[in-house]
């Protein structure tokens, strides 16, 4: 009997996410200069880019 694919494999964790947490989310917009430190609010942060270079 096999594996079903959806196990995955051990380089899985490598691939490539499309959805930000909110702390790389304020990251990201510290780097592009869009964040102010004022902006506490967990709501209405705006969209970011997922492949912005560390």
């Amino acid at each position: 009997m096999s594996r079903h694919p959806s196990y995955g494999k051990a380089s899985k964790s490598e691939q490539k996410r499309n959805v930000l947490k909110r702390f790389e989310r304020v990251d990201v917009l510290k780097k592009l200069g869009k964040f102010k430190d004022s902006d506490k609010k967990v709501t209405g942060l705006p969209k970011t880019p997922t492949n912005i270079e560390s």
